[in-house]
């Protein structure tokens, strides 16, 4: 693994994909997981903080070929701030138009990565995401919302007029990982393939930044040292049995995380 090549790609793109991360065998075994627990659950799509419910999540989330680049690129001291699937139903209209993700999340800073995972494949067909290179470069970037109830942001927020002969396929095999700046400019279209597009988002952050919207957000260090502590630590999950305490966790972690993304302030 060429951490210093990732790096320098990071820097001057502003992504890097595809990455090796697991075996597609493994993909496998993480995507049944997940699905068994949808047999309860419901569909998981956009739910937060899955690593307080699902061991599995968080062994991914800490998986050292993640953390090694990470590490490479914001340094030694991280935080775990979420984890979720975003999950686009086989012949789905849903997409995700243009937009940067640092713009609602609060933070002190850009100090960020963020990690999106296959467990299913990504490609043309299925909805994978694109890329703008550079495009992180110049901070944020305009934001307006248009309606579009196939729009999986909950904003509904879309930069306009993307140079689209820029964008970049980030296509994934299952156990592949693309990595992104939070400035950086992406969306995906709607996957008409015959199997769901399941990939497994994770959030990392230096331990100096603050959360500006959320008082009681959580988190909790993967790596190093927290010397600042601004954040609650999250409960990490010990296995993957599910139960009343672990799925009520879930549901209030995840409607604090909604309520800070949904707000402009």
């Amino acid at each position: 693994m060429n951490l210093e090549k990732y790096k320098n790609d990071f820097v001057l793109d502003g992504f890097i994909s595809p990455v090796s991360i697991i075996s597609e065998n493994e993909a496998r075994t993480h995507r049944e997981l997940l699905e068994n627990a949808e047999k309860k659950l419901g569909n998981m799509h956009y739910q937060s903080k899955i690593h307080t419910i699902f061991r599995s999540a968080f062994e991914l989330a800490t998986h050292p070929n993640i953390l090694d680049i990470i590490k490479k690129i914001i340094g030694p001291n991280i935080l775990l701030h979420n984890t979720t699937y975003i999950i686009k139903e086989a012949k789905s209209q849903s997409f995700v138009s243009w937009h940067q993700d640092l713009p609602y999340w609060g933070f002190s800073s850009d100090d960020q990565v963020s990690v999106w995972l296959a467990l299913s494949t990504a490609n043309d067909l299925s909805g994978a995401m694109y890329m703008i290179p550079g495009s992180h470069k110049n901070g944020m970037k305009k934001h307006i919302s248009v309606k579009n109830k196939n729009n999986v942001l909950t904003q509904n927020q879309s930069i306009e007029n993307v140079d689209e002969n820029k964008k970049i396929l980030c296509g994934l095999k299952p156990g592949e990982a693309s990595f992104h700046h939070g400035w950086t400019v992406h969306s995906s279209m709607p996957n008409n393939s015959n199997d769901r597009r399941i990939g497994f988002n994770i959030q990392y952050i230096a331990t100096h930044m603050k959360q500006e919207k959320n008082k009681e957000d959580t988190a909790i260090c993967v790596s190093g040292e927290d010397n600042y502590n601004y954040y609650k630590e999250d409960i990490i999950a010990k296995n993957d049995n599910l139960d009343d305490i672990k799925i009520q966790r879930m549901k209030n972690l995840t409607k604090k995380y909604l309520s800070v993304v949904s707000s402009k302030n």
